[in-house]
């Protein structure tokens, strides 16, 4: 690692209450809400419209999981033509929402979503025709969405998924308040909380990897592996809430440089194909993407090393006993996928983008075996 370099332009409000600070950073910038249907029973959505006040353009509060371009078509369409004075989008939610204001604040010179889709299926990048600024305020602990340039535009029709990252697409701001994220269910808890655990491993057994975002890694992983288990049985404890806020920013912070490896590329296709929500897809297959990793690289295993309070040998098993502890089977049969459709998987997630940050990937992609 003789050379590397971090960069990350957001600003970071973190803390109890710091949605309040919201006026402050619109600074009476013209401004749409972006947020999920849920928000207007919550009471989030009427607190955000009197904090945005007469700035407020519109709302958009029919945000769906995983958005696929079907879906965001006709927000799309809706957005630049009823929005098209607001000079800022607040988005507030879990990751879909955010990556649904992403995908809406970046304007094609048609005004048509079609044509954005085909710009991300070259993978090239692209000069947006016109830009939105984007503040995001995340209301689960997990997608580290908020300090990242990337949104995930699913095409289920087509069987693809296009990942949407350019300059413009990084949030001005993040405003992180725990409290927001004590109305947040069991299920999605966890596969936050699961998500940013894998975040954090996936940025260090990467290529990419360099010293700050390694810390950070370590930090969040370490967070993740102490709270996330009590947090579960106490749902309601706010310093576990701010604990797993933090450790999900932090991940955030770490994968927004090296971006993802090897367990997000296999969890595309556990999503896609097999309905296994983002947070579980990516996490199941940790321990045995650990063991892949462990031996490939001295510096990333000192810094793997770091995480753990056993040996580096042990690690897989602690990861393993983890999350069968909290409910998730680490077996690919246990979500309906054969051995032989797993080591293909396996092979296919190696061979993609995300698979080739992976340390272990060019030897690992000799050796299929897909027990976990």
């Amino acid at each position: 690692m003789a050379h590397w370099q971090y960069h990350n332009p957001v600003a970071v409000h973190f803390g109890a209450g710091v949605l309040d600070a919201l006026p402050t950073i619109l600074r009476g910038r013209k401004a749409s809400i972006v947020t999920f249907p849920e928000a207007k029973g919550f009471g989030l959505l009427s607190r955000l419209e009197k904090l945005v006040g007469a700035s407020l353009v519109g709302v958009i509060d029919q945000t769906r999981p995983n958005p696929d371009v079907d879906g965001l078509d006709t927000l799309y369409r809706a957005f630049w033509r009823e929005h098209g004075e607001s000079e800022a989008i607040v988005a507030v939610g879990g990751g879909s929402a955010l990556d649904t204001a992403k995908a809406l604040m970046v304007g094609t010179e048609s005004g048509e979503f079609d044509a954005l889709v085909t710009l991300l299926a070259t993978g090239k990048p692209f000069k947006p025709h016109r830009v939105k600024t984007l503040i995001a305020v995340p209301t689960t602990s997990g997608t580290g969405s908020e300090v990242t340039g990337w949104a995930t535009v699913w095409h289920r029709a087509a069987g693809k998924k296009y990942s949407l990252h350019l300059p413009e697409t990084w949030p001005e701001a993040a405003l992180v308040d725990p409290e927001l994220t004590l109305s947040l269910p069991a299920g999605p808890t966890l596969a936050a909380g699961l998500d940013a655990l894998s975040h954090a491993l996936e940025s260090i057994w990467n290529i990419n990897a360099n010293p700050v975002s390694d810390n950070h890694a370590v930090g969040a992983a370490r967070l993740v592996l102490s709270t996330l288990p009590p947090l579960m049985k106490n749902m309601g404890d706010i310093e576990l809430r701010r604990r797993m806020a933090l450790a999900a920013l932090t991940a955030g912070l770490a994968f927004s440089n090296t971006r993802t490896a090897l367990a997000h590329s296999i969890s595309y296709d556990m999503t896609m194909h097999h309905g296994l929500p983002h947070g579980i897809a990516c996490s199941f297959t940790l321990g045995m993407v650990l063991q892949r990793a462990i031996g490939k690289s001295a510096e990333r295993d000192a810094v793997l090393a770091r995480v753990f309070d056993v040996p580096l040998a042990q690690a897989p098993a602690v990861l393993h006993d983890f999350l069968e502890g909290l409910g998730v089977s680490t077996r690919f049969e246990s979500y309906g996928v054969s051995e032989a459709e797993s080591a293909r998987m396996i092979t296919t997630a190696l061979d993609g983008v995300r698979g080739k940050n992976f340390i272990g990937a060019s030897s690992a992609a000799a050796n299929t075996g897909a027990t976990a």
